[in-house]
């Protein structure tokens, strides 16, 4: 299994190649794609890129509840982003979002709502979905991530803050901003 790539390799941070060839060597990568996010924990992943296994392939996949089938978006291109923005994570209750590739580091990210998405599946059909709420949002991320943008660059472009985690006097996990120069 493919280990997942931490920042700062600059795979995550250059745009991915399309996939142009629907074969085998893609299936593969798929299955390579489910393996890693299945092996995540604490924190559990719930989307992945194949750059973050250092695959530079336009892809991603979405799990955001384990008990949810694995979604596989192929060549993803954000059509449409309603005016209306999340305040980071709605679903969480600090609302932080994080990222695999960048351990322990999280930040509030202003996303779209609601978004419009062109993409192909597993077997190269064309499809147009619109997603809202969360899943909205782990598409956005996911698609930073091909486009070679990380969920830190949006934080600091947002004028926000970011936070990593440590451990107060008590041995109890926090988190504490990071000064930024």
């Amino acid at each position: 299994m493919k280990r997942i790539v931490h920042s700062p390799n600059p795979i995550l941070t250059s745009p991915s190649k399309p996939v142009v060839r629907f074969d085998n060597k893609l299936t593969r990568l798929i299955q390579e794609l489910k393996s890693a996010i299945r092996a995540t924990h604490n924190p559990r992943g719930v989307g992945l890129a194949a750059p973050q296994i250092g695959m530079p392939y336009r892809i991603f996949i979405t799990q955001p509840k384990t008990s949810d089938d694995i979604r596989v978006f192929i060549n993803p291109k954000i059509i449409e982003a309603s005016k209306d923005v999340t305040e980071g994570i709605s679903e969480r209750e600090n609302k932080l979002e994080g990222c695999l590739s960048i351990p322990a580091v999280c930040g509030k990210v202003k996303r779209a709502q609601t978004l419009t998405l062109l993409y192909q599946d597993e077997k190269g059909t064309k499809k147009r979905e619109i997603f809202s709420g969360f899943m909205a949002t782990i598409i956005q991320h996911e698609t930073d991530h091909v486009n070679g943008v990380l969920f830190t660059q949006r934080v600091l472009e947002q004028k926000g803050k970011l936070y990593q985690a440590a451990t107060d006097t008590e041995g109890k996990e926090v988190l504490e901003e990071i000064a930024m120069p």
